[in-house]
């Protein structure tokens, strides 16, 4: 499938932008499931202020979504219409150390390359996000956690671009975490992070992160075509128990499976497509109700359009 090529009017509306606009950019190679329709237009800022001009000048009836490391999304297979907007290194991917041990972070960043940089000066408070596979600025929009830790026990501010080409400071108050949410607008981009964290023994920050390695492959497919985590836990309940008691582990629709190892987790066996492993996702929420009464919520993000026909 293919949209519409709207990057010569997207140009002629911002003439001093920086950053590059693609049109039908394929998505499947940028997201952990390997699936997925086109972007209808890509778009990669050149830095913050570039990010806000091209918001500014775009048109409020062409939809625009981030994409970070495509480590907690599926992208249907028709595509997404109108811009897909993703955050470079170059722009977005800087760490900065910063006195009383501080740490302004890009939302490019990954979120395991953090605790490496952490753990080589000797801060300790995000050992956790060695073993979270996406980026800041998803942690941000997620409170990311894992191993007892979450953004929001790190966070003082965030740096973000509205819809409107505004750019906004959010104190941590402002940003409302909640288990796996956050009460900023889903039409914002968040672009960096300032973290607070804690001067410690290096290397006892390190048999941290290894231990959070060695759990989480001992414990995850890690190894598969996923996208981590596919269901929030419903408290007081972990979802994978109640996936498990359903019936559900090694479950498949399509080439998309339940993973044997960690049922919470979906895999794409190698020829999946997005109907596949959305299928297999409604399928498990319909089998966990019917047996135990409760409805998982998706913690991984669907976008995007069915494939025609």
């Amino acid at each position: 499938m293919s949209f519409p090529d709207i990057t010569p009017d997207l140009a002629a509306a911002a003439p001093d932008l920086r950053g590059r606009l693609s049109a039908n950019q394929p998505l499947a190679p940028f997201t952990w499931f390997r699936v997925g329709g086109p972007a209808q237009v890509l778009f990669s800022p050149a830095d913050e202020d570039d990010l806000a001009y091209f918001l500014a000048r775009c048109p409020r009836d062409i939809p625009v979504m981030a994409l970070g490391l495509g480590s907690n999304v599926i992208i249907r297979d028709g595509g997404l219409p109108g811009v897909t907007i993703r955050l470079g290194g170059k722009g977005f991917g800087q760490t900065q150390m910063l006195e009383g041990a501080r740490v302004r972070v890009g939302a490019a960043v990954p979120d395991m390359m953090v605790a490496k940089a952490a753990a080589d000066v000797g801060l300790s408070g995000v050992a956790f996000y060695r073993g979270i596979p996406g980026a800041i600025g998803g942690a941000l929009r997620m409170n990311a956690g894992a191993h007892g830790g979450e953004t929001t026990d790190v966070l003082i501010e965030a740096r973000g671009v509205d819809r409107a080409g505004n750019i906004h400071v959010y104190s941590h108050a402002d940003m409302g975490f909640t288990y796996r949410h956050c009460a900023i607008p889903d039409d914002v981009i968040f672009t960096s992070a300032l973290l607070q964290l804690k001067p410690s023994d290096k290397e006892a920050i390190r048999a941290e992160m290894e231990r959070v390695v060695a759990q989480r492959e001992a414990t995850q497919p890690i190894r598969e075509k996923t996208g981590g985590s596919t269901f929030k836990n419903p408290k007081p309940h972990s979802a994978w128990k109640l996936i498990d008691a359903a019936g559900c582990r090694g479950l498949i629709v399509g080439d998309a499976q339940v993973s044997e190892m960690h049922c919470n987790f979906l895999i794409n066996r190698g020829n999946a497509t997005a109907a596949d492993i959305e299928n297999l996702g409604e399928e498990v929420r319909r089998r966990v109700k019917a047996h135990s009464g409760v409805t998982l919520e998706w913690e991984i993000k669907r976008v995007g359009v069915p494939a025609a026909g």
